[in-house]
């Protein structure tokens, strides 16, 4: 019986080596592809549960759930062609899915006259793998065609280990087969030369080396087996190595430690594929982002991790780059499985992957940008053209797509509203339902309309980028050919003119053509206000004061008053810079005939602005006095606040040394209910508008009034106003209390500055903090209790400790600050 060949002859294809078992030696060369009527359906009277599953998918092949659904009736018919059709279908949209990809190849296991079948998918499947999984499920087919114990024999299965770690060995998970290898060489044939076992102990010694310096899960296990290894063969020699060894086995250690930290997040318990018993609900298949914050926090974790793997974390030295590239690129490979529609991500790794990532997703601007120019870089500028027309014609697609859905969408049924509006024309109502009804048509029109303008100027957006790689890489008539290929196109964007002609202006030098195609553009855009003013603006800026003069008067009275206002300024502002004072004044009274709302005065300091310098309001409409005022008052209501935090600090100081007795609860309760709860905003409004501080400031400082009384803090006597309450409560009399009083009574509602508010909008929910979470009422215990020395007064004695009775929480495990001479703690501070 002839041997079979190695690992490396398997997929590579080695000439010199004649294949000695049923596998194709030419993995790598180009195969015919496969006929198209194995995946075609079988006709029959009545569609199958099958055919209309696959039906489905065509239309809408990310799905995930969908595609287990097909799979698992693929499966559950027994029929090969069906189970074919269903993964080949499966593995085109979710590519190096390796448990798809294992469960595929194991129908073709079970009967020896299908491994032929099974052999091409392992070639077809292996090329790009990153699946540790998926390699150990290829090595134990080998060793199941390879069970004879003859020297060439082990040699293929030695060389095929050998083939699979070079793709695979550098991931943690691939420990396994790093042990199972060095157990194949162990259990080799015992030689009676001295030689011939002193080579085996070498090859055996080299991959122990190999394998400790690796971030693997049994890192640990197998540096323990090489150090026995050693101590068995020779003491002496063991140190040495060991210590040689030693660095990089450590820093193969902490990287393990850090992997874990990022792969812990990365890759979820249950979200593995691993789980083969559970056929095809254990497919990991990845669905199109939604991009809510759960999803973005994955992607920066994605980012960092991927950032950090490209840092060598396990500082391979230059000699070695080999080995760090092909762990990036192993990294690379198995974030794009699981994050195979992140064009971010895909960024990031298209110098690693090519342009695997438009295969994934054909409209990804980010990506077609930049394989654009990774390929106009190497001077291939056919395949730029390629992919560029490729990218036009998905974004083309996408387009039409959305106008049919908008044409065949009808928010409402005429048979409901005609109905409804006799329903409600008998009960008086019609009017009114008429009206919502055609507002609420009236904004899904407005909101696909905007969708399709948007989905447009995009569009156009790609042609101008076309453009530049032509005009840059092959000149300018490349640049003019695009164009004339743009001006054909339906959805082609007014910006695709003025792209054109700015670039005749600036790369060319000639006005005559840039104006021609402006006056091209006024064919099919001249009712876009934003064309228009970009017309203007050019014959402005390259002084042709003729044509401009024309131009805004033949389209000004094409657009109503509300629209045509930015085209008034625009002319208005060259006229007032570099026309004649009676050209200006003719224009004045235009604009005040076509906006009589505007003030005069408006209209007259217009004429004496330049950059943005009007001092004519600042100066004499008084707007910069405003404005400094508005500064004093704001610094000066900082500077009262500050005041007042250093007096009534004091007063919390003696508030804290003398113990007083408590006041009845119910009344404090109610007062405290009505001001918001303790932590309500009322105790962060401003105080700067607060009336001036008398007799009634002790009070409301020292009692509940202010804010409630405080859990931890000596209970002090009843305020002004509960004595008051309570005074009327027994029928005692008493004059009523003043106005001012009770507009110093009703909760004010804090006015948040702008800027913080702006600030607090762009902070992440608090759903996205991972951090340790404190218990807001011990924390707020600590505050209030600490007592901060004054700079100008004598320090206060601490606050005496609260005592709490029988139930409620237990204490906290840290204390409260009590002040430099304090309270009997001999520890200081504690948190």
């Amino acid at each position: 019986m002839s041997e079979p060949p190695t690992a490396e002859q398997f997929l590579l294809g080695t000439e010199d080596v004649k294949p000695q078992f049923p596998l194709d030696p030419q993995l790598y060369q180009p195969q015919p592809q496969a006929p198209q009527e194995q995946h075609t359906m079988p006709q029959q009277q009545q569609q199958s549960p099958f055919d209309v599953q696959y039906a489905l998918l065509s239309t809408n092949p990310h799905d995930p759930a969908a595609w287990r659904k097909l799979i698992n009736i693929a499966e559950g018919t027994g029929e090969i062609d069906k189970i074919r059709a269903a993964y080949d279908a499966l593995l085109r949209q979710y590519p190096n899915t390796s448990s798809a990809q294992i469960a595929y190849i194991t129908h073709f296991l079970n009967d020896p006259t299908t491994f032929t079948e099974a052999e091409d998918l392992f070639k077809k499947f292996l090329r790009t793998s990153p699946s540790v999984d998926l390699w150990g499920f290829y090595l134990t087919y080998v060793r199941r065609l390879n069970s004879g114990t003859s020297t060439s024999t082990r040699d293929t299965v030695r060389k095929s280990y050998e083939f699979a770690l070079n793709h695979v060995g550098q991931d943690k998970d691939s420990g396994e087969i790093w042990n199972d290898y060095i157990q194949f060489l162990k259990a080799g044939e015992v030689h009676t030369s001295t030689w011939e076992e002193q080579q085996k102990m070498d090859a055996l010694r080299k991959v122990y080396h190999r394998a400790v310096q690796i971030p693997l899960e049994n890192v640990e296990k197998l540096w323990a087996e090489l150090e026995s290894f050693e101590t068995n063969l020779n003491r002496i020699t063991a140190k040495k190595f060991m210590a040689d060894l030693s660095p990089a086995h450590m820093q193969a250690r902490t990287v393990l430690r850090q992997l874990n930290n990022h792969l812990g997040f990365l890759y979820p318990e249950g979200t593995t594929e691993k789980n083969r018993d559970r056929g095809a609900e254990g497919f990991y298949l990845p669905g199109l982002p939604t991009f809510d914050g759960a999803e973005r926090m994955l992607i920066g974790k994605w980012k960092g991790y991927l950032k950090w793997e490209e840092g060598n974390p396990l500082e391979i030295e230059e000699k070695d780059r080999t080995t760090l590239i092909t762990r990036v690129q192993g990294v690379y490979r198995k974030a794009m499985v699981r994050m195979r529609y992140y064009t971010e991500i895909w960024f990031m790794a298209y110098i690693w992957t090519c342009g695997q990532g438009l295969d994934a997703n054909p409209g990804s601007f980010l990506l077609t940008f930049a394989y654009a120019e990774a390929q106009e870089s190497k001077k291939e500028l056919t395949d730029v053209h390629g992919t560029f027309e490729k990218f036009l014609s998905a974004l083309r697609a996408n387009l039409e797509q959305v106008e049919a859905a908008n044409a065949s969408s009808v928010p409402r049924d005429a048979h409901l509203v005609n109905g409804g509006a006799q329903q409600d024309k008998d009960k008086g109502k019609d009017g009114e339902n008429k009206s919502d009804s055609s507002s609420s048509d009236a904004d899904e029109k407005e909101k696909k309309s905007t969708e399709l303008a948007e989905l447009r100027t995009e569009y156009g957006l790609a042609w101008i980028m076309y453009m530049r790689f032509g005009r840059r890489a092959e000149g300018v008539k490349s640049s003019r050919a695009i164009f004339g290929k743009a001006r054909k196109d339906k959805w082609t964007p007014w910006e695709v003119y003025e792209a054109a002609a700015l670039m005749e202006y600036h790369c060319s030098d000639d006005k005559q053509v840039a104006s021609r195609i402006f006056e091209k553009g006024m064919d099919f855009y001249a009712d876009e206000i934003e064309f228009v003013l970009r017309y203007l603006g050019f014959l402005i800026s390259i002084n042709d004061e003729n044509n401009a003069r024309a131009l805004f008067e033949r389209v000004i009275n094409s657009f109503p008053a509300d629209k045509a206002r930015p085209l008034w300024e625009r002319w208005a502002r060259y006229e007032y810079q570099y026309g004649d004072l009676e050209a200006s004044q003719k224009l004045e009274k235009r604009i005040a005939e076509v906006y009589p709302s505007d003030p005069p005065i408006k209209l007259f300091a217009q004429r004496h602005i330049y950059l943005g310098t009007d001092a004519i309001a600042a100066r004499d409409l008084g707007v910069a006095m405003a404005r400094k005022s508005s500064s004093q008052s704001s610094v000066a209501a900082s500077n009262q606040g500050g005041a007042a935090r250093s007096d009534t600090q004091a007063n919390m100081n003696a508030a804290a040394a003398v113990k007083r007795p408590p006041s009845p609860d119910y009344p404090t309760r109610k007062r405290d209910e009505s001001r918001g709860g303790e932590y309500s905003q009322g105790h962060k409004r401003m105080r700067g508008m607060s009336p001036p501080r008398g007799d009634r400031d002790r009070d409301r400082w020292d009692g509940p009034g202010a804010g409630g009384r405080r859990r931890y803090s000596p209970p002090p006597p009843p305020p002004v106003w509960e004595r008051e309450e309570r005074e009327r409560g027994r029928g005692g009399g008493g004059p009523p209390p003043r106005a001012g009083e009770r507009e110093e009574e009703k909760p004010r509602i804090p006015a948040i500055p702008a800027v913080i508010s702006n600030f607090i909008g762009s902070l992440p929910p608090p759903s996205q903090f991972d951090g340790p979470v404190f218990r807001t009422e011990d924390l707020m215990n600590l505050f209030r209790n600490a007592v901060i020395p004054s700079s100008n007064r004598s320090k206060s004695p601490p606050p005496p400790p609260a005592h709490r009775g029988g139930g409620g929480r237990p204490p906290p495990d840290y204390s409260p600050y009590t002040g430099p001479s304090g309270g009997g703690r001999s520890g200081g501070r504690r948190y």
